[in-house]
């Protein structure tokens, strides 16, 4: 694809060569210029130039309001864990004045050599079982590697809000869930389980925990894999981050874990058909190996992060559902999206019941 393919509302390539010339980068024509798919509030264009290859990553064509501030702290993060051992993609340059682009901030980034196993296995992979269950090991060390960061020395001070970060979690919810009821339509929530859910999370909250780097949304839809074997290659879509309690990112991995008799387990794709991935008590004691991610945390809570993230991520997905009922969203999609939420309430109350 040659660059003037690219819609220009989205990458001015006139501009970007501009721009890239004055951060010292390598000139010369744009080649390999193509798409890449992944995630739906962002876009990713692959290229090279100069004999090195980016990504490029912006807003969508219709900015939201706070996609660009989104993009200037998933720009923050990414530099500040190079050098970390954390497995996600380096940045090469950010570009944080909205003037430059046609009002969109935009980074660089290292293109990741990689597959999703939520879309495709590599024949080396998909027959082989060892590797299946190496990949689920993995994503819990992966995800270690950047607890045990630390994200004060890395220059993440003052990135989020930790103080209160867990006692406000529950009641941040509700109301979420509770503004559902403004959208025409939507009758309100009918999720078994909702108040006792809550109930429990306010009464069994950990009393000690450490403030660290949270990814926001750690799952394997997430996660890229090497084409050589099971190792993580990096960790995606940062958009979420902030410095909160990692431990609900090892939760929110326990939450949506592919589980066959789970409605949700099918969004897990081919990696979650397997059947070889490890058990959920294998991937919390694996995450325990490294013992700098779990100094100062309460990993026999695990269970009430693991409630946690049910509880948030159901919310959340609550809110296509309702969109759907006021006709912004398709009915067929908030449907899906409806009998998932209740699955994860039932997950929840299956880990509050042991």
């Amino acid at each position: 694809m040659q660059p003037e393919q690219i819609d220009r509302a989205l990458v001015d390539f006139e501009v970007l060569s501009g721009w890239m010339d004055g951060q010292g980068l390598p000139g010369g024509p744009f080649e390999d210029v193509r798409p890449l798919a992944g995630g739906t509030q962002n876009t990713l264009i692959r290229f090279g130039r100069g004999g090195r290859d980016y990504v490029l990553r912006r807003g969508p064509a219709h900015l939201r309001a706070r996609t660009n501030d989104v993009l200037r702290r998933e720009a923050r993060v990414l530099a500040a864990l190079d050098g970390t051992g954390v497995p996600a993609p380096r940045l090469i340059a950010a570009c944080p004045d909205e003037s430059v682009m046609n009002g969109a901030v935009f980074y660089l980034m290292t293109p990741v050599d990689g597959f999703n196993p939520t879309v495709t296995l590599p024949e080396s992979h998909a027959g082989d079982k060892a590797i299946q269950r190496g990949m689920g090991l993995n994503a819990a060390r992966a995800l270690s590697a950047l607890g045990a960061v630390d994200h004060e020395a890395v220059g993440l001070g003052g990135f989020g809000r930790p103080e209160g970060f867990l006692e406000r979690q529950v009641s941040r919810w509700l109301s979420e869930l509770d503004s559902y009821r403004a959208l025409d339509g939507y009758p309100g929530p009918d999720i078994p389980g909702l108040d006792d859910v809550a109930r429990w999370l306010e009464e069994h909250r950990p009393h000690r925990w450490r403030p660290g780097i949270l990814h926001g949304d750690y799952h394997l839809a997430n996660l890229m894999y090497s084409f050589d074997g099971p190792e993580v290659a990096a960790i995606v879509d940062w958009e979420m981050c902030t410095i909160g309690d990692p431990l609900l990112d090892l939760g929110w991995l326990l939450a949506t874990w592919p589980d066959r008799d789970d409605p949700g387990a099918a969004l897990a794709g081919p990696l979650g058909a397997t059947g070889a991935l490890p058990a959920t008590d294998d991937l919390v004691a694996t995450y325990a190996e490294r013992s700098d991610a779990v100094a100062g945390r309460d990993l026999s809570s695990i269970t009430w992060y693991a409630v946690l993230a049910c509880f948030k991520l159901g919310i959340v997905l609550e809110g296509t559902n309702a969109r759907a009922h006021a006709g912004k969203a398709p009915r067929e999609t908030g449907d899906l999206l409806h009998t998932i939420t209740l699955g994860l309430f039932t997950r929840a109350q299956g880990f509050i019941g042991g």
